[in-house]
């Protein structure tokens, strides 16, 4: 009975682990593209909604390297870039994907909690959750 029990944790422990390398794998996957802001979230339960924005953040990932990138939505389809971009790292390693971003200025890390093709959800150190949903290009 108890050779049942090991092997049942066993299973038990590595499935998790396994599951939670799998969905990191998946939320660098989805991290790329434009993401438009639709809410922001404290801690204490303040919401603030955004009905429009005039612009988006532009993620690339490469390894485990990455950039984001303000840019402004053109009516053309096109973007233009207004030359805020923040370079940083990718750490998956813990089980949970990491951004940690450094500048000359100051050094901060978000949590990648949800990406998927249609949303993206960042918490901060601060228990700030921003979510974004997919942009689409304006449709005429």
């Amino acid at each position: 009975m108890k050779k049942y029990l090991f092997i049942g944790l066993l299973v038990f422990v590595s499935t998790s682990f396994f599951g939670c390398q799998q969905n990191t794998k998946e939320l660098k996957e989805n991290l790329s593209g434009y993401w438009e802001i639709k809410k922001v979230t404290t801690l204490e339960g303040e919401t603030k909604e955004f009905k429009i924005s005039t612009t988006v953040d532009y993620i690339t990932v490469d390894g485990n390297f990455g950039k984001r990138t303000k840019v402004s939505p053109q009516l053309d389809g096109s973007f233009k870039n207004n030359g805020a971009t923040e370079s940083f790292t990718i750490d998956g390693s813990s089980g949970e994907l990491v951004l940690r971003y450094q500048n000359p200025e100051s050094m901060w890390v978000e949590k990648v909690k949800d990406a998927t093709k249609e949303k993206l959800r960042i918490v901060n150190k601060q228990g700030k959750e921003y979510i974004y949903k997919r942009f689409e290009k304006f449709n005429f």
